[in-house]
């Protein structure tokens, strides 16, 4: 897993390509109250569009694709 500060240094708002193909706008980083972990707050452009926040180390990690090849979860492709 890739660490906050690494993650930190790649986040940008724009929108990104999931790895099972759908794509979301991502909005903005917010904080977890509690824990104060950085977490990305994005949102579905298919759909009902609902929004969904996720660690930031997550979002930037990989993640294994139908194929079995290891590809990041979160792939950026325009602002």
């Amino acid at each position: 897993m890739m660490s906050s500060k690494d993650a930190l240094s790649q986040f940008k708002k724009g929108l990104y390509r999931h790895y099972k193909g759908n794509d979301y706008k991502v909005l903005d980083l917010v904080k977890h109250s509690e824990t104060e972990e950085w977490m990305v707050l994005y949102q579905a452009c298919y759909g009902e569009g609902f929004s969904w926040v996720r660690p930031i180390s997550l979002f930037f990690d990989n993640a294994v694709n139908s194929a079995g090849q290891t590809v990041p979860r979160f792939l950026f492709i325009s602002d």
